[in-house]
């Protein structure tokens, strides 16, 4: 069964990762710290934006494609694709510039949970 929703989803998540990616390797070569964040805040900013991604991206995509295996709603996963991009751009956003707690950092942890959960729910939900 194909899982074109899921694959779309996991395509753009996937450009955003390696982008996030490169960006540690260019602030790396930028700040010359060859491994881990060498005391640097901003080094350390940059490795946890791209880490924060990972930790949390894979379970999302591993509850879409599940659902969407189990022939679950095409509106849901489109919704909750959409709000996983959108939330994991304000992250990004919000902790870019600054260590500090705002709007981006919040909304964009707070949303990438709440899709998460709705995903598991939805699994939960499809199955029994």
């Amino acid at each position: 069964m194909p899982m074109a929703i899921t694959a779309l989803y996991a395509a753009i998540l996937g450009l955003f990762m390696t982008a996030l990616a490169i960006n540690v390797t260019v602030h790396r070569a930028k700040l010359r710290v060859l491994i881990g964040d060498d005391g640097n805040p901003h080094m350390l900013r940059m490795i946890r934006l791209h880490g924060n991604a990972v930790e949390y991206i894979p379970l999302a995509l591993i509850l879409m494609a599940i659902y969407e295996i189990n022939g679950g709603s095409h509106t849901a996963l489109h919704a909750a694709g959409i709000v996983l991009v959108a939330a994991r751009l304000l992250h990004v956003s919000g902790m870019w510039s600054t260590p500090k707690t705002n709007f981006g950092r919040a909304s964009g942890q707070s949303l990438t949970w709440l899709t998460t959960v709705a995903l598991a729910v939805l699994n939960i939900v499809k199955i029994i």
